[in-house]
């Protein structure tokens, strides 16, 4: 699935913090929920604007980005 299909990023909704697309959710909580233990299909309980096949479409492509050969360009050019 596209990044802009997935994510969005408006400056009206969170001071254009990435969401979910279509929700005010911020990708961030994902990997936060991730990391603290809790399972997909629990985030989705908990925010039930977003969709199952959002969460595994950003964690493939969060995947992708850091599989990258330049996902260290990436990186070093944010810094």
């Amino acid at each position: 699935m596209p990044l802009h299909e997935v994510i969005n990023s408006d400056p009206e909704v969170l001071h254009g913090t990435p969401v979910f697309k279509g929700t005010r959710v911020p990708v961030e909580s994902l990997f936060w929920h991730l990391e603290n233990g809790v399972s997909i299909d629990a985030f989705v309980e908990d925010f039930p604007t977003v969709t199952k096949q959002q969460c595994e479409a950003v964690i493939e492509l969060a995947a992708k980005a850091f599989g990258s050969q330049k996902f260290l360009q990436l990186y070093e050019n944010a810094a």
